[in-house]
């Protein structure tokens, strides 16, 4: 864990942008006038005092008028505290306590809400930037669930950092307030000879402090496993995520057992955090409680000598009691909220990692074999050297040059690194070297094995990556026809998890129907047609061809049969591009 002032200064730099960027005005005023609400309820609380200390003196003096002009609109009166010598009513003081309370409360909302959407759409934007994501799917396992830090850990940082600064605010504002009270409420000490003002203030801050190290002493291990807690609540999520989106696969390997005892694993590492953080917050919380029960008591039996001595009121006993309180409650504020400070540390933390790993995958985004623009429409690339994240090379000197509409299918045996050059000439492989040339204007696409299909309908699942609306009915239920999913046209506007409603054959169908939808000068298939029939494979490539003459091809596959409808072939040898000569 790292010391506390770095923490501070990484929420500063988690928290700064949403309050310098475009919605700062809105951001800081709302801050301000949540601000502006919270000392308001602190000087309420402060004219309660000597609200309370008059109304004790009307009870002890058994002063009916005053007992009731204090309970209901006021009255005038000499007693310190009093503004232009009128001392407010109990039910306008409550009755405007309640509404500034409701309006912190609702305002502050506001501000988490904006707050929160501001920094979810920050986050999701540069993770998504500069493929961000991908490259630290690839190489940082540290960064673990993206998906829970920009969902969970920005939620909670907004809501802790809010609660816990407003809490230091009101607690800074309630000691500068009270304590001039009870200064003035407080007797001398005489010690070692010498007159010491302001007894109860020195005795709140000693008591105090003491009570701030132990504190500390005994929950300081909360940091720790409160930043485990997050992670293994988020991998046990994500195992039953996992489960949800592989229900088939799981169900065919009759799978079930295997999995439960995943699930059992991944819980049972939960909650051995769990308990280890209920026994330190129990500790803990025996401190706390009896610490904060002494203090209930505590300034009676200081003060109690000057009561029965006469020298106090019962009035200036209970604002004395009330006002010591005060200044303790403010000066032992991490005592009673070092629990939610050690989590607000760990999700600090969390996010703070977090954006450090998007950083870092975006200043090395350009890593990686390098992409320019080709000047004579043909697809080049030249010296690619393909490694994987440890290091291990996987081709060496490849050369490649495509003319357009010129189609080359690509075989070799598995893991020979026919998918990592799919993914080179993407631009998306980070490891490695050498250049691939592209016309800078060129549409392409690149359809894996797996095809992605997006939430929503099945027109989006078509139309990706451009929206519905961009593609015409017709030419979306025409495609479908062509590609053998017909008996789905009825269903495009339905919303759906398709990529579980659909099998794997119906899923490359709908990839191969995006394509002919995009019509894009260069196609990139990586065994796209491995889920369907022979039969059916072949009625796809000549679809293709027929439709898409123009296009220039690149296929992966491993049937021989695919070579027909391409060109030329090249096959991935000992870390080599080699061309195949074509069949006599």
């Amino acid at each position: 864990m790292q010391p506390f002032f770095a923490t501070l200064r990484d929420a500063g730099r988690l928290a700064r942008p949403f309050f310098s960027g475009d919605e700062k005005w809105a951001a800081r005023g709302l801050l301000a006038v949540v601000v502006g609400l919270n000392l308001a309820l602190v000087a309420m609380n402060v004219i309660l005092t000597y609200w309370q200390r008059a109304f004790y003196n009307s009870l002890e003096t058994k002063d009916w008028d005053a007992f009731i002009g204090l309970l209901v609109l006021g009255r005038q009166t000499d007693d310190a505290g009093a503004l232009f010598g009128y001392m407010p009513g109990f039910c306008i003081v409550a009755a405007a306590f309640i509404c500034v309370a409701v309006y912190q409360l609702y305002l502050r909302q506001a501000l988490v809400i904006r707050w929160r959407r501001w920094m979810t759409h920050d986050a999701a934007e540069r993770w998504l930037a500069d493929r961000a994501y991908y490259r630290i799917s690839l190489t940082d396992r540290a960064t673990d669930n993206p998906d829970q830090r920009i969902a969970e850990d920005i939620r909670l940082f907004i809501e802790k950092s809010l609660n816990l600064g407003l809490g230091i605010l009101t607690a800074v504002t309630t000691l500068l307030s009270f304590i001039v009270v009870l200064w003035q409420l407080s007797d001398g000490l005489t010690l070692f000879g010498a007159e010491i003002p302001g007894m109860l203030v020195w005795v709140a801050l000693v008591y105090s402090i003491l009570g701030t190290l132990l504190a500390h002493w005994i929950g300081r291990r909360l940091i720790g496993l409160n930043f485990d807690r997050q992670r293994r609540e988020a991998d046990f999520r994500y195992a039953l995520i996992r489960v949800r989106d592989n229900a088939e696969g799981i169900a065919l390997h009759l799978g079930e057992r295997d999995e439960a005892g995943v699930l059992s694993d991944r819980f049972r590492v939960l909650a051995d955090n769990w308990w280890e953080i209920m026994r330190v917050t129990k500790r803990l919380t025996f401190f706390t409680s009896g610490f904060a029960q002494a203090a209930v008591v505590f300034p009676f039996v200081v003060v109690s000598p000057a009561f029965f001595a006469g020298r106090l009121t019962l009035g200036g006993l209970m604002q004395t009691s009330t006002a010591f309180g005060q200044v303790q409650g403010s000066l032992s504020w991490i005592v009673d909220n070092y629990a939610d400070v050690t989590d607000w540390r760990a999700t600090v933390e969390r996010l703070s990692g977090f954006r450090a790993a998007v950083d870092g995958a975006q200043a090395a985004g350009a890593t990686g074999p390098a992409r320019t623009a080709s000047r004579d429409g043909a697809l080049d690339a030249e010296g690619l050297e393909l490694a994987l994240p440890d290091g291990r090379v996987l081709l060496r000197d490849v050369s490649l040059h495509l003319k357009p509409g010129e189609a080359v299918v690509v075989t070799g045996p598995s893991g020979s690194g026919k998918s990592t050059l799919f993914r080179a000439l993407a631009g998306i492989w980070p490891f490695g070297r050498g250049r691939v040339s592209i016309p800078a204007d060129a549409r392409v696409l690149f359809l894996p094995q797996r095809p992605y299909l997006p939430l929503g309908t099945l027109r989006r699942a078509v139309a990706y990556p451009h929206s519905p609306g961009e593609v015409p009915d017709a030419a979306v239920s025409e495609v479908l026809e062509a590609v053998g999913l017909a008996h789905l046209i009825p269903q495009l506007d339905e919303e759906g998890t398709w990529e579980r409603r659909l099998s794997g054959g119906e899923q490359q169908r709908v990839a191969w129907a995006r394509a002919l939808l995009a019509k894009p000068d260069w196609l990139f298939l990586d065994e796209a047609t491995a889920s369907l029939d022979p039969e059916a494979e072949a009625a796809l490539h000549a679809l293709l061809r027929e439709r898409l003459p123009g296009t220039g091809l690149v296929s992966i596959a491993h049937r021989p049969a695919v070579a027909r409808f391409h060109d030329r072939t090249l096959r991935v040898s000992d870390g080599q591009l080699v061309p195949v000569p074509a069949p006599a």
